[in-house]
């Protein structure tokens, strides 16, 4: 999910570049959900897998 994450911030990164304004800002919202899910499900293996542990 991180992957995808990444692909949309470059799209993002090159869209607004070369000046695409609505493909710029559909690639930025969509690449920071999937940074926050990608975040929360990290944090989530992080405090299961403690509590598995002991």
């Amino acid at each position: 999910m991180l992957k995808w994450a990444l692909i949309f911030l470059v799209v993002a990164i090159v869209a607004g570049i070369f000046g695409f304004g609505n493909i710029s800002e559909s690639a930025t919202s969509i690449a920071r959900i999937l940074f926050f899910i990608f975040l929360v499900l990290f944090v989530l293996g992080l405090i299961f897998g403690f509590k598995l542990k002991k």
